[in-house]
């Protein structure tokens, strides 16, 4: 076991020299020894949630009405009063959570916080590395290396007691789409990364809080899954939302316009399920003042991580760097609340169809 650990030490410094080296390979290392163990344990007695804001407080009841045994943390003293007060069982730190729970998962704004939440001062790591969770969720929208980082850690750990003859405990990076409907109905899409036979074992979660579960290959992999699709979700909007403002100028209304795009080529999800132009289309956050929805300055953050991922490879992305540009600007402009569509009204200067 101690030439194990020591081994994940000098991948983890290997990581830190030249993280671009270790991408294909570092999730898979620490679990290579165990693949053809016994199948991995499926114990979910405790089910520990950190980060109960719009989207985990949601998650979290699902989890509550599928039945599960649920204990939790937020710096939030309210949310945390409100759970409590539904008989669900509430800890004080990251730390207490862990030492209540067999699998943990997270919902966090920012890498920072995650980072915090699992290596800070009553971290879920705080007790060394002996730990009871075989199992940790990160389900946070947060950059890949951070996700790689951590599945290092979280493997080169044992457990207090072993489950089914696993000796350490695994990290699923799991992010997710969807949104506050999506987490509100448990129809979450989980994009994940990180070891395969610990992907499997968690599936009876997932599909508490989600509809669909994709499997991205190894840690770090639902992480890079995410800043992709909000990338192209991102260009796509900004693409959109300035043909409609042209074609507005040049004469021709956005709702003619919505039925050229989406009976030819240029359809897309943000033409035909997320229209931008208040007066389209019922039902998406356009209609009612852009409030809900996916903020602009959730937008700029998934941006920012896009950006700095394709620094950290040595690739250039003007699309990507003008993106984050645009959605920062309106997000200082004073509109980071309001839903990304909102391009269309507050930065292309576009009309409510009539």
């Amino acid at each position: 076991m101690a030439s194990y650990c020591q081994g994940l030490k000098s991948l983890l410094s290997l990581y830190k020299s030249n993280p671009k080296i270790t991408y294909s390979f570092i999730s898979n290392f620490s679990w290579t020894r165990r693949l053809s163990s016994s199948n991995f344990p499926s114990q979910f007695e405790r089910i520990g949630f950190i980060g109960l804001g719009n989207m985990g407080s949601r998650m979290c009841n699902n989890l509550i009405k599928a039945g599960y045994n649920v204990a939790v943390h937020d710096v939030n003293l309210d949310v945390m009063k409100m759970f409590s007060e539904k008989g669900i069982l509430t800890k004080d730190s990251p730390f207490e959570v862990a030492k209540a729970s067999d699998v943990v998962i997270t919902m966090l704004p920012s890498s920072s916080h995650v980072i915090d939440v699992y290596t800070g001062p009553k971290g879920l790591l705080h007790g060394g590395d002996r730990l009871r969770p075989w199992l940790f969720i990160d389900s946070s929208t947060i950059d890949p290396q951070t996700s790689r980082k951590l599945s290092v850690e979280i493997s080169g750990c044992t457990l207090k007691r072993e489950e089914d003859g696993w000796e350490n405990p695994a990290m699923l990076d799991a992010p997710v789409s969807g949104g506050v409907l999506a987490a509100e109905t448990g129809s979450l899409t989980f994009m994940v990364g990180g070891p395969e036979e610990a992907y499997m074992a968690a599936k009876p979660l997932f599909h508490s809080m989600g509809k669909n579960t994709i499997y991205c290959g190894g840690a770090g992999n639902g992480s890079t899954a995410k800043i992709c699709n909000n990338l192209a979700m991102a260009v796509s909007m900004l693409g959109v939302s300035e043909a409609f403002a042209l074609g507005q100028s040049l004469g021709i209304a956005a709702s003619t316009l919505t039925t050229i795009f989406n009976s030819s080529s240029a359809r897309c999800w943000s033409s035909d399920s997320y229209n931008p132009v208040p007066g389209v289309m019922d039902g998406v956050p356009a209609s009612r003042n852009y409030d809900g929805g996916f903020s602009s300055k959730l937008m700029a953050k998934d941006l920012n991580l896009a950006a700095a991922s394709a620094k950290e490879v040595s690739l250039t992305f003007p699309l990507t760097s003008l993106a984050e540009e645009i959605f920062t600007e309106l997000s200082n402009a004073g509109y980071g609340a309001k839903d990304f569509s909102c391009v269309f009204r507050h930065y292309y200067s576009g009309k409510d169809e009539q």
